[in-house]
């Protein structure tokens, strides 16, 4: 799916004030693996040891599932929404979530070799 010029330049304004991370790290480095894609994605398959909050209801429920220094690593299908919700949940006063690069699609990648 293309997505369009404002949409990446709001991901991109993101991304300069998160942290993007490696599939790798972020499945090795301990924290908390949250899929915030749609409900019919996260059915179609997920990250092992994932958890699934929705991008729809993440910044809703974040503190009810987790304090501010809980260790969150979100992923979506490619990297663009993952990055939102992290910038989002910093601006909360989350103080350690990264978004994982590539998203849901690059682990795939790296699943085939």
């Amino acid at each position: 799916m293309a997505h369009s010029p404002p949409f990446v330049a709001l991901c991109e304004a993101a991304r300069a004030r998160i942290t993007e991370v490696s599939v790798t790290e972020a499945l090795t480095g301990g924290a908390v693996l949250v899929d915030v894609r749609e409900d019919h994605e996260w059915d179609l398959g997920r990250m092992p040891g994932a958890v699934h909050v929705g991008r729809g209801v993440l910044e809703r429920d974040a503190l009810s599932r987790w304090t501010l220094d809980t260790p969150l690593a979100l992923y979506c299908g490619g990297g663009y929404r993952s990055a939102l919700s992290a910038d989002s949940l910093q601006r909360m006063g989350f103080t350690a979530v990264v978004s994982v690069a590539g998203g849901y699609k690059e682990w795939t990648r790296l699943r085939q070799g």
